[in-house]
């Protein structure tokens, strides 16, 4: 059982008030979360009890490893994006840039971006042009260009509130009605499905292969898109989320062809979903605009008609500045009348957050080499990489003592999605709550141990199979033996 999302609320009861549960849209009932579901109701509950001291629960804190969340859970700020932030939001700082470099350590290249940026946006409160400040699309284009090899156009680029909003935008102007479908990789990230769901349009899912480090199978995409054609779904897009969420898998250069491949044959719109691109331990990653463009050099015509749309982020990586909603997306091949469409959408939203918009500037074109935030800001961001990684593995081998649980090596992003065998006897206790048994197993694990994860179920899963993902995110190892613990406690319980 998947649990739609409800929130508690204090709010002041209206009798015979014009809404009720019977009356409002369906498809915001219909829609689910299960990042944000019922456990992570819990754990706040579980929070709050602790932080005004009730001492009745078993555990003294409570870990949010349910949600790719870096700074609530202690990753730092890198310095020079939030100095420069620092001077956006209150530029009378930069009346005196003497006392910012003694008194406070600013150094000359922070005074300086601020000062350029200002030039441009001249306030962060003002409105920007909706699809996003000229200066801030001339970086990123810049950005994509020395990451793929392969030139980027600005006007092609919508700055964004974080990659959900631009996930919404897409799927908006894609989906026609009810019969419009997307093709969503299962497990997924839920925001796909939830959309869908308010557009009252189709999910057409598609698994990838555990066995194949979370890899793609084309032919087996290639049936479930018959399938859905032939009950009347009309298929327009494909997700792929690169680096994966939940899986953490990166995808091969052949995988990324198999795609466009496919993309090419059915006229299928790509969004590649790469929030995570920084996020890779193993490998290394490939932007789907740089295998379409190296495709397009090699069998010239054959992938003309490919349109992609990609998309980054701010809160991930080793910036991790989620509550600053900072994105973008690319759009290549589109039809410049469908290009237009995406642009009135985005102007009825008037424009991004412009700190963000901002932020985005400073991910992709952070101090250079020779400037004098630069040691700084690699020692910084290399040591936040290096946690990440040391943390993934420190669970993944915690994972290798548990009974009954297999997972992959960590690739990238900032989740394992392990899978879980329980005993027979968990299962039938899970059903007699009317619950998935990962889902039992997971509130379990929360309330013994105050650690939130996300039932595999809440992302799609293949039948007869359970997980359930956790980011490696939070500092230390304390309660990743406290995952240990519970489960040799709850197989001996329950066999």
């Amino acid at each position: 059982m998947t649990v739609t999302l409800t929130a508690k609320r204090t709010l002041t009861a209206s009798a015979g008030g014009r809404l009720n549960l019977d009356n409002i849209n369906p498809h915001v009932k219909a829609a689910k979360y299960a990042v944000r579901g019922e456990l992570a109701v819990k754990a706040e509950e579980y929070r709050v009890k602790l932080a005004q001291g009730d001492k009745s629960l078993p555990f003294d804190s409570v870990i949010f490893a349910n949600i790719g969340n870096p700074q609530q859970l202690d990753q730092k700020p890198i310095s020079f994006f939030r100095q420069v932030l620092s001077l956006l939001e209150n530029p009378s700082l930069l009346e005196n840039p003497e006392a910012l470099r003694t008194s406070f350590g600013y150094q000359q290249d922070v005074i300086d971006r601020a000062k350029t940026l200002l030039a441009d946006v001249q306030s962060v409160g003002a409105y920007s042009h909706s699809q996003g400040a000229p200066i801030i699309r001339d970086s990123v284009a810049k950005f994509i260009e020395e990451r793929d090899g392969f030139p980027a156009n600005p006007q092609d680029l919508y700055l964004t509130g974080g990659a959900s909003s631009g996930v919404s935008t897409l799927l908006n102007v894609i989906c026609d009605g009810p019969s419009a479908g997307v093709l969503v990789p299962i497990p997924q990230y839920p925001l796909y499905t939830a959309t869908l769901s308010l557009l009252n349009a189709q999910c057409v899912p598609y698994h990838l292969e555990e066995h194949r480090a979370w890899g793609t199978d084309v032919n087996a995409i290639r049936q479930n898109l018959a399938q859905a054609k032939a009950a009347g779904t009309d298929v327009r897009a494909i997700v792929v989320i690169n680096p994966g969420n939940p899986t953490g898998a990166s995808l091969s250069a052949e995988d990324i062809k198999g795609v466009l491949d496919l993309a090419a044959e059915e006229k299928l719109v790509v969004i590649a979903d790469e929030v995570y691109q920084t996020n890779v331990f193993t490998g290394e990653f490939i932007s789907f605009k740089k295998r379409l463009r190296q495709l397009q050099q090699e069998v010239p015509g054959k992938y003309d008609s490919v349109e992609l749309a990609s998309l980054h982020s701010v809160s991930k990586g080793m910036v991790g500045e989620c509550g600053h909603r900072g994105g973008y997306f690319e759009l290549v091949g589109f039809d410049p009348e469908v290009a237009a469409q995406v642009y009135k959408y985005v102007s009825i939203m008037l424009c991004p957050p412009v700190i963000g918009q901002c932020l985005v500037e400073l991910m992709v074109n952070p101090p250079k080499e020779g400037e004098p935030s630069r040691a700084v800001y690699e020692k910084e961001y290399n040591g936040i990489r290096y946690g990440l990684r040391k943390r993934a593995f420190a669970l993944y081998e915690a994972f290798q003592r548990m009974e009954g649980v297999e997972c992959q090596e960590p690739q990238g992003a900032m989740y394992l999605f392990p899978t879980i065998t329980l005993p027979p006897k968990a299962v039938e206790a899970a059903k007699a709550e009317n619950r998935a048994a990962d889902e039992f197993y997971c509130l379990r694990l929360l309330d013994a141990t105050g650690v939130c994860v996300v039932p595999g179920s809440g992302f799609g899963q293949k039948e007869n199979t359970l997980h359930f993902r956790t980011t490696f995110l939070a500092p230390g190892t304390d309660w990743v033996e406290r995952i240990v613990k519970f489960h040799s406690e709850f197989m001996a319980k329950y066999k």
